[in-house]
């Protein structure tokens, strides 16, 4: 029987192995649903994607003392058992538990949507689906406004590619940083050829056998040789759910400061935790991106080692648009009351500070990292902000 169970292949799950394997521990299982061993998820937007970085460049390595299988779908949990059941019906126990499954694509319900040329960008495969799609196509839709279009529109275009971003919201990115961030971010877009058509609600696709157009609930029409569909993602709690595993507002597994779920034996990390966040006097977070998931990756190992080890990582962040800008972020911001500019966002560089009430909530920087260090120390000493200091 291994002692250690991980379900998911993604940065969480190949964190904790990671570190269960470095910590030498043995029998570990890491099972994945993904045809690939775990890689580095950033590049799949990014280097990847635009054919600067190989498959076996973005690998991470085999991992002392784990037992790897790809292709292989975890169906049930048992915690009182302590065992989990495989898609082929299989059973294997375990000793420590954790649930490492991610996020599922949102797909979009409106007709036309199974064209061919519609894609949803989320691992390796569909990476190399996109490139192969786009390399005969004229024309590219993104839809949507948030990380997954805009860093894909960059990438494609940077490739010679003719780009559209169709979006509900005003400017890109704008539900996680804001206008003045997201009219910053636009602005490079739209400089460097990006056709951008904010408060569009896509209505329908048309084609025949093949998208060919997008059709917007204003009678809009653009043109749509391959789409690619950025609208979100849902964490994946359906294992945890029919476990009978607790779940929290934000739609994740509740899971305490050490990332423990309310079953014994059992731990969360990734995207489906929302975790209690130390550095949040004990707020609940829940957050979807890369660097977040492999630190609580990196925690639920020890935790799972019998170490008294609560998740205290400032949450980070960062995006490239191609080669055009960079952007770093801490903290998470859910809301804010006011946003404090250091430096100039014309020159592209900047911070924007996001202050809640008295209290720095989050910060974002281009081109002004070492900022970020001051904002670290506000975020964990939960001090009331200097306006001034920080306006600089």
């Amino acid at each position: 029987m291994p002692e250690y169970v991980i379900v998911g292949g993604g940065p969480a799950g190949h964190s904790a192995a990671r570190t269960l394997s470095e910590e030498g521990a043995q029998d570990i299982l890491l099972l994945s649903r993904d045809p690939d061993p775990p890689y580095d998820r950033t590049a799949v937007t990014k280097g990847y994607l635009r054919g600067e970085t190989s498959h076996d460049e973005v690998l991470l390595g085999a991992l002392d003392g784990v037992d790897l299988r790809v292709r292989t779908s975890v169906t049930k949990v048992d915690t009182g058992g302590h065992t989990v059941t495989l898609a082929d019906r299989s059973e294997a126990s375990y000793g420590k538990l954790l649930l490492a499954t991610g996020a599922n694509v949102h797909r979009l319900r409106v007709d036309g949507a199974a064209l061919e040329g519609i894609h949803y960008l989320r691992t390796l495969r569909t990476a190399d689906e996109v490139r192969e799609d786009a390399e005969g196509a004229g024309h590219v839709l993104l839809v949507g406004g948030s990380y997954i279009a805009t860093e894909v529109a960059a990438s494609l275009t940077a490739i010679g590619k003719r780009c559209t971003i169709v979006m509900l919201e005003e400017v890109v990115l704008e539900r996680t940083f804001g206008k003045q961030a997201g009219g910053y971010f636009q602005r490079v877009l739209t400089d460097h050829g990006v056709e951008i058509h904010p408060k569009q609600e896509l209505a329908r696709f048309e084609g025949e056998g093949r998208v060919s157009t997008a059709v917007m609930q204003s009678g809009d029409r653009y043109e749509a040789d391959v789409v690619v569909v950025g609208a979100g993602v849902q964490p994946d709690v359906s294992l945890a759910r029919a476990a009978g595993l607790d779940l929290g507002e934000r739609g994740g597994v509740l899971v305490d400061a050490r990332l423990r779920t309310s079953a014994p034996d059992v731990w969360a990390a990734g995207d489906i935790a929302e975790y209690e966040s130390v550095v949040h006097g004990g707020d609940r977070l829940r957050i979807e991106h890369w660097d977040v998931a492999e630190t609580q990756g990196h925690t639920a190992g020890l935790s799972m080692l019998g170490r008294d080890q609560v998740h205290d990582v400032i949450p980070y962040f960062f995006s490239d648009l191609a080669d055009w800008t960079s952007m770093e972020y801490i903290g998470q911001a859910y809301s804010w009351t006011e946003e404090i500019v250091r430096g100039s966002i014309d020159d592209a560089e900047f911070t924007i500070y996001y202050i809640d009430g008295d209290r720095l909530a989050g910060a974002l920087s281009v081109g002004r990292g070492d900022d970020l260090e001051r904002a670290r120390e506000l975020l964990v000493s939960r001090q009331p902000v200097d306006r001034a200091e920080l306006a600089g």
